[in-house]
């Protein structure tokens, strides 16, 4: 399941969540954002249990994209006891993300 976060939601769902969270900063009319989103859904499918998987649209959200630094989208941070452990922009396809999957799972070790 991938959660939807908002400014509002931002602290429960990704700084006070106990598992590893994997943050998807995209927009709608972004085409590799769009590309990246059935792996993504089968990654967080794959990982359930061990990491979040939440959505940050920075349309909407231009505050969180500002404080995750977004220089181009899609970026994609591992956030673990409220720290960026891990990131990497653009999508590079499905090895690259599980990288980051990977690392997000070391994080909680």
């Amino acid at each position: 399941m991938i959660t939807t976060v908002t400014t509002s939601s931002f602290k429960s769902e990704i700084l006070d969540a106990s598992l590893p969270v994997v943050v998807d900063l995209w927009a709608p009319w972004c085409g590799p954002c769009r590309a990246a989103a059935p792996v993504l859904e089968a990654l967080a499918t794959t990982y359930d249990g061990k990491v979040k998987v939440t959505k940050v649209n920075v349309d909407d959200e231009p505050a969180l994209a500002s404080a995750f630094r977004v220089q181009g989208i899609p970026t994609f941070a591992v956030v673990h006891r409220g720290k960026v452990v891990g990131s990497v922009a653009g999508f590079g396809g499905k090895a690259r993300l599980q990288q980051l999957f990977d690392t997000a799972v070391e994080a909680a070790r």
